[in-house]
């Protein structure tokens, strides 16, 4: 296999997953005022995804006055999909489960097997992705992305925030944009 990471300024990935409270998110087909933050966690098994997405929640009316619309996503079934939004009590943050093994490779995310159960008790999926962070236009395109190969050392939310100030302010273009040979 050989992984290949999205290219800012093209289109991502389709990604259409169903929310914890019925439905489905698809992904610009109600794109956020400036940008889509999709955020790809590992599943309720993860005691560091919790803590992650607990921050998430407490900073998404920040993300939601600058125009973009928050989601989390895993490759958990709708159950522990469900188990995670009450944990982390979402209520600004969309959740969403049942991301396919091969969409999770299209957004170039990781993917993991099973070791048994965590320090919390609960069992990791037989096949599960690593964390991942997406900032989208709502024309489709990337404009920021970052995706890790363990639970630990991601984007901080606060950062991100601070990021889309400047990108707003600024008119900042997605970088890393340079296709051409080198």
């Amino acid at each position: 296999m050989k992984a290949q990471a999205l290219m800012p300024r093209y289109p991502v990935p389709a990604l259409n997953v169903p929310l914890t409270t019925e439905g489905r998110f698809v992904l610009g087909a109600m794109p956020g005022e400036r940008f889509d933050l999709v955020v790809f966690y590992r599943g309720l098994h993860c005691p560091i995804c919790a803590k992650y997405l607990l921050e998430l929640e407490r900073l998404a009316p920040e993300f939601a006055t600058r125009g973009v619309q928050v989601i989390a996503v895993s490759s958990d079934d709708e159950e522990r999909g469900k188990q995670m939004a009450d944990k982390v009590k979402a209520s600004a943050v969309k959740f969403a489960y049942g991301l396919s093994l091969k969409s999770a490779r299209e957004w170039g995310l990781y993917i993991s097997s099973s070791r048994g159960t965590t320090s919390i008790g609960i069992d990791e999926p037989t096949l599960f992705s690593e964390p991942g962070v997406f900032i989208v236009r709502p024309d489709g395109t990337l404009y920021y992305g970052a995706v890790q190969t363990m639970p630990f050392a991601r984007p901080q939310f606060q950062d991100l925030l601070g990021a889309i100030d400047f990108a707003i302010a600024k008119d900042y273009p997605a970088r890393g944009e340079y296709t051409a040979e080198v």
